[in-house]
């Protein structure tokens, strides 16, 4: 089926406008429609130029407003009108954000389309607390999984191989099950006393975070009130924000809990 339109699956990043990709700005400014999820940040909305229509999309931990179902309906429909559309994500597109779904039904309708890659919030939360995810001597690798039940469903992820002391571990959308995250990494064999940290909209003006040992992280997660979007980080390599914790210092308003 041919179309004029056609769809910019782009990364928006974890939430700080300068983390945009030259791309992702220049896409923006190009649009006709901009598609949007709850994750993406005011200030790059912000960015948006005027007169470009923006839908709303957003989904949040058991509300989700709109069904996949109906926002590719939504997408498809403004291409094939010939639309220039952007799809525009929190992070990554093609991590933990449904890009490939989404990419699969528009390929299926014969509608164009590309991806624009975004800093994944492991990468922009990890690197605004001062914590580089792999570091010689403490982590020779780094797993990210998601934290996120799907329709009740039990968490099915393989702990034993997710409690590895040498690898750093990110966990995505894990506020709603920190404890049980927490309880089973330690059931299958992971240091009680392992740095961990929760990290509130990391890489923006209000970024927390809330430092921990695995054993009591869930705990003070629930004491500081941390709210979603939050982004779990486990492993050695935590430590290093003692040293290595540069946005607190230089932002000014910035808050967190160390």
């Amino acid at each position: 089926m041919s179309t004029n339109g056609f769809v910019s699956l782009v990364g928006a990043g974890p939430g700080d406008p300068d983390l945009l990709t030259l791309k992702a700005l220049r896409r923006l400014q190009e649009a006709d429609v901009v598609v949007f999820d709850r994750l993406v940040s005011n200030a790059i909305m912000a960015l948006v130029p005027a007169g470009v229509s923006r839908i709303s999309v957003g989904k949040s931990p058991g509300n989700h407003c709109v069904p996949q179902a109906q926002i590719n309906t939504v997408i498809v429909n403004l291409a094939l009108a010939g639309r220039r559309v952007v799809r525009l994500k929190g992070g990554d597109p093609c991590i933990f954000g449904r890009g490939g779904e989404e990419a699969l039904v528009l390929r299926k309708h014969g509608i164009p389309f590309e991806f624009v890659p975004g800093i994944t919030a492991a990468s922009g939360c990890s690197s605004y607390a001062g914590i580089p995810l792999t570091h010689r001597g403490l982590s020779h690798g780094v797993q990210f999984v998601t934290g996120h039940r799907r329709d009740g469903e039990e968490l099915a992820l393989d702990w034993n191989k997710l409690a590895d002391p040498d690898c750093t571990l990110v966990i995505y959308m894990g506020l709603a099950n920190a404890d049980y995250i927490c309880a089973q990494l330690l059931r299958a064999g992971l240091a009680a006393g392992t740095p961990a940290v929760a990290i509130q909209d990391g890489s923006q003006a209000g970024q927390r975070k809330v430092f921990a040992s695995l054993a009591d992280l869930a705990d003070r997660i629930s004491t500081a009130g941390l709210g979603a979007p939050v982004t779990l980080i486990v492993g050695r390599v935590v430590a290093l924000a003692a040293q290595l914790d540069w946005f607190d210092a230089n932002a000014a308003g910035q808050t967190g809990e160390n």
